[in-house]
């Protein structure tokens, strides 16, 4: 039994490609995978087949019904906004300890690799006074930091690191997964990293076809959680 905490520098950056991607991947080989992302804003009741636990839940080919989705992803709310503000305009603020428990109860439950996705970035705002890095201090599970190649990335990205670095998080890797139309390059992006972060694992992630999990980098990410 195994878990492991998707984050990412922002928002929109590939967190969910990533999840979908690598639960394909240790799928295909035969290991039992299981994903969770326990909140979830700018979620459109009229359109949930498309959301992102949507597409979890079709990566581990379990039914994409609405009952499927609020299991894996019990803090669904309308507004694209932090969860924090998300959830005060639905009146319904989210309960930090009871957000703890659920993915606790979740690992205990899990006999393979369970995947937790979290939303937006590390520091994003959960309630009044706790981000999701306190979720993943509470948690203390390996951690994986999914970047962008967008120019402004490397210092989001060495912020992100240098204050995960003061939780003493335990970073699995970084993904840097390729923007659309960025002026820097992947090539050059992962090497800048790297230069500050040498200690690090650095996966670069092209731009692939969505569902795609074929690409060496899923490989290498399962050998470094599993």
């Amino acid at each position: 039994m195994s878990a492991v905490f998707i984050t990412a520098t922002g928002t929109d950056i590939g967190k969910t490609f990533v999840t979908a991607g690598l639960i394909r991947h240790i799928a295909g080989s035969g290991g039992a995978i299981t994903a969770i992302k326990p909140i979830v804003s700018g979620f459109d009741p009229d359109a949930w087949d498309t959301s992102d636990p949507a597409v979890l839940l079709a990566a581990l080919g379990r039914p994409v019904v609405l009952v499927e989705v609020e299991a894996i992803s019990p803090w669904r709310f309308k507004a694209p906004l932090s969860p924090d503000m998300a959830s005060r305009r639905e009146g319904r603020p989210i309960v930090f300890q009871d957000v703890v428990e659920f993915c606790r109860k979740s690992i205990a439950a899990n006999r393979g690799v369970l995947l937790i996705e979290g939303i937006g970035g590390v520091m994003v705002p959960l309630d009044d006074r706790r981000t999701a890095l306190d979720l993943m201090s509470v948690l203390r599970i390996p951690v994986v930091l999914v970047a962008g190649s967008y120019v402004g990335t490397i210092s989001h990205t060495l912020t992100a690191l240098e204050i995960m670095a003061r939780r003493n998080l335990d970073l699995a890797a970084i993904v840097v997964s390729e923007s659309k139309e960025s002026a820097a390059s992947l090539e050059d992006t992962v090497a800048t990293i790297a230069r500050f972060a040498d200690a690090l694992d650095l996966i670069p992630l092209p731009r692939l076809a969505q569902g795609a999990s074929d690409h060496p980098a899923f490989a290498r990410l399962a050998g470094l959680i599993g």
